[in-house]
């Protein structure tokens, strides 16, 4: 009679959780009939209880809608979440933007769609294009991701490198949508770190490493220009004490994903809501304790800027020093 009770509980619970993710306008014998490929009585006698759900039909529920079994059933703190692939060569990396580009474009790319990152390093988004700095930055990620490193110069890397409009893609749709990045003094240092250690090891040429520095002070003037008043669509906070670390959440008035790094592009994936809403809640607090450049008096908005484009220079007048030497 207990086991008996259990099965009960536990499918009531997981038809329930099914109900709250789907549309109300739908029916839930029609979307679980659709869901396990089965006929409307067989999906109506398992709602009204009349017949179980298999262990492998209870799996593949859970995957069709992102529910954790663990939370479901055992009440713990465990959630459900994807993984995005490992990366080790070139075909992973595109792999990664086109499988990056179709978890984000289950939002839709309008101004209904907002974005929050919280900038480690420059938002990707910026750095997955065809431009130079793009391809130095793919160069960078190959060597530190791949078992065996690249074992090439950057300018032997860019001779070889095939044109790939996948980032591109990913770059349009971020520039359709709301998108509010955090941003502090340090997020631009790994850029400028990459550039020097490979100018000193002589993989990169002086000509090649002053002009990456003068992009991504394009970059930061494209910025600048952006961040005005006005523009709703592009909102930049400085925080001077927080401790980012590449974070990004993306959603609508109807639901949310959480991305979570885990190693230098690894990211896994939630759609859990009660970790959304916290997450969710979690950037409110942290841009309220931020400044709005948009909104800033012209003394902080350029302080913030200048300091930035004095460091690029620093860096700049550094390639240019070593490859003296």
């Amino acid at each position: 009679m207990i086991i008996a009770n259990n099965w009960l509980m536990y499918q009531e619970k997981l038809i329930q959780e099914i109900q709250r993710k789907i549309d109300p306008s739908k029916s839930l014998i029609e979307v679980i009939a659709d869901a396990l490929d089965i006929s409307y009585d067989a999906a109506h006698r398992r709602i009204s209880m009349k017949s179980k759900f298999s262990i492998g039909e209870t799996v593949q529920l859970a995957n069709r809608f992102s529910l954790s079994l663990d939370k479901l059933f055992q009440q713990s703190d465990h959630i459900l979440v994807k993984k995005t692939a490992e990366i080790q060569s070139f075909n992973d990396l595109s792999n990664y933007l086109e499988h990056s580009f179709k978890s984000l474009t289950e939002f839709d790319p309008n101004l209904q769609t907002y974005l929050y990152y919280s900038a480690k390093d420059i938002p990707i988004f910026y750095t997955i294009n065809t431009g130079l700095l793009s391809i130095f930055k793919k160069y960078v990620w190959l060597n530190l991701l791949s078992p065996d490193g690249l074992e090439l110069s950057f300018e032997s890397f860019l001779s070889k490198t095939p044109i790939d409009s996948r980032g591109q893609k990913l770059y349009d749709y971020y520039s359709s949508i709301r998108v509010k990045e955090i941003w502090n003094d340090t997020t631009i240092n790994s850029t400028l770190q990459q550039i020097i250690y490979f100018s000193q090891a002589g993989l990169l040429t002086a000509e090649n490493g002053k002009m990456l520095c003068e992009q991504l002070k394009e970059l930061l003037f494209s910025l600048e220009k952006s961040c005005v008043p006005n523009n709703d669509q592009y909102h930049l906070y400085y925080h001077e004490l927080l401790i980012l670390n590449n974070n990004v959440l993306v959603g609508n008035n109807d639901r949310k994903s959480l991305f979570v790094p885990h190693t230098m592009l690894g990211y896994f994936i939630t759609n859990d809501k009660d970790s959304c809403r916290h997450a969710f809640n979690f950037y409110q607090h942290q841009l309220n304790n931020s400044r709005l450049l948009n909104t800033a008096g012209t003394r902080d908005k350029k302080m913030f800027f200048n300091k930035v484009y004095q460091k690029i220079d620093r860096y700049n007048a550094q390639v240019s020093a070593d490859n003296e030497m």
